[in-house]
């Protein structure tokens, strides 16, 4: 594992409320997402080594579920508004990689 990015690294979970009913969600999946296309400096190929699927839930509902390959750069960024939803609301982003290592992180949404 890298020592800037590993499963047990928490994901960045920032969202804050920008009106009523309203929040901006930003989400930093923490991760190094090897492509399985590089090499190292001896010339062996690097094994793929990425996030393969995630999801998002709010207040234990599910908001959004996604699937990653290994195109996506390291540390996958998402921003989202979420309409319909109040401080201290609970999110949740789970996710798996392709080696089977698993993560959980939660946070509230913040007021203004």
């Amino acid at each position: 594992m890298s020592s800037n990015a590993s499963p047990t690294q928490p994901s960045l979970i920032r969202a804050r409320m920008t009106g009523p009913a309203s929040a901006l969600l930003r989400l930093r999946m923490r991760h190094v997402m090897e492509n399985g296309q590089r090499r190292d400096a001896a010339g062996r190929p690097i094994p793929a080594w990425h996030i393969r699927e995630f999801t998002l839930t709010l207040n234990g509902q599910p908001l959004l579920a996604g699937q990653f390959g290994g195109g996506i750069s390291k540390d996958p960024f998402l921003e989202l508004t979420l309409k319909g939803v109040k401080a201290g609301d609970r999110l949740q982003l789970d996710w798996t990689d392709t080696q089977g290592a698993q993560r959980s992180d939660r946070s509230e949404i913040q007021a203004s």
